[in-house]
């Protein structure tokens, strides 16, 4: 199955089209069924829509988003694990997605985590059939405190809480995955990950959509899998997702920042950035000091 959304315009007309002319070259015995939009609906309705429409004609998929290379003992992993959770309704993911820089969890092929990592993932319809896109739950959710229930510590839960609150109160980012994350989380659902990472993405361009410019996560090698072993325990593995939170989603880099080094680092960090707005922009930058002297003699 293939999802595409629409062009923004008459240049990514012709992109889109391009990309989409990219799955008639499929040679091999399959049939192909494809969900287009003529119109652009962006990230979050576009790919929620797209996959409502996917789980109206199966029970279970693998998805990949379009900038995403994946190592072929991906499908063989996710394959299995569809099979092998399909009736246990504590397993809501299965993402081919690993951020731990070579750290083991556990004594399987993978472990379980809060964080639904989607890159290359599956799911079933068990599942997406409860995805809250516009997060109605959210209110309740927070005034309850579930996320100190789920996540491992107070900055964990303020970093979250700011970003549904934004997303539930603004609609953005435009994206589906954070309410896929938060659906996943309300209904206590965990996600197998791989201890080898079976996906590259290599979308990190300035064309790209959210992610853009260098980061450690561009392009990350992928490995074999090897046979498949089922860890003895289906628990989450805390350890692991204090690491994610920390190291992929800048746990550690917030916490350092609000030390008088990392004040300190800041500080002449936007020194340097006024020094050498003076010298390229020396009239803008008095203008804008003239500004806020004006603003504050007015109050």
């Amino acid at each position: 199955m293939v999802v595409a959304d629409g062009p923004r315009n008459e240049a990514e007309a012709v992109l889109c089209q391009q990309a989409r002319e990219v799955t008639e070259q499929i040679d091999w015995e399959c049939e192909v069924l494809r969900n287009y939009s003529d119109v652009n609906l962006g990230c979050r309705q576009r790919v929620s829509s797209g996959l409502d429409w996917a789980f109206e004609q199966v029970e279970e998929a693998i998805i990949l988003e379009d900038d995403c290379l994946p190592h072929p003992d991906f499908f063989r992993y996710c394959q299995e694990l569809l099979a092998y959770y399909r009736e246990d309704e504590r397993v809501w993911c299965i993402s081919g997605d690993n951020f731990q820089d070579g750290q083991c969890r556990g004594d399987g092929s993978y472990y379980f985590s809060n964080y639904n990592h989607c890159w290359g993932w599956a799911t079933w319809r068990r599942c997406w059939r409860k995805y809250d896109h516009r997060m109605i739950n959210w209110p309740a959710f927070k005034q309850n405190d579930y996320l100190k229930t789920i996540l491992d510590n107070t900055l964990e839960v303020k970093y979250w809480q700011d970003i549904f609150d934004h997303l539930y109160e603004t609609g953005k980012p435009n994206t589906w995955d954070y309410p896929w994350t938060f659906t996943c989380w309300q209904n206590g659902g965990l996600t197998a990950l791989p201890n080898v990472n079976l996906i590259s993405n290599i979308g990190f361009r300035a064309d790209g959509t959210h992610t853009l410019g260098e980061s450690k996560f561009a392009n990350l090698p992928v490995q074999d899998l090897d046979e498949i072993r089922h860890p003895s325990f289906l628990v989450r593995d805390q350890t692991a997702d204090e690491y994610t939170f920390d190291d992929h989603f800048g746990g550690k880099a917030i916490r350092e920042a609000k030390t008088f080094s990392g004040k300190l680092r800041s500080k002449i960090s936007t020194t340097k950035r006024r020094v050498k707005r003076l010298l390229t922009d020396p009239v803008g930058l008095f203008s804008a000091f003239r500004r806020k002297i004006l603003e504050r003699v007015t109050v």
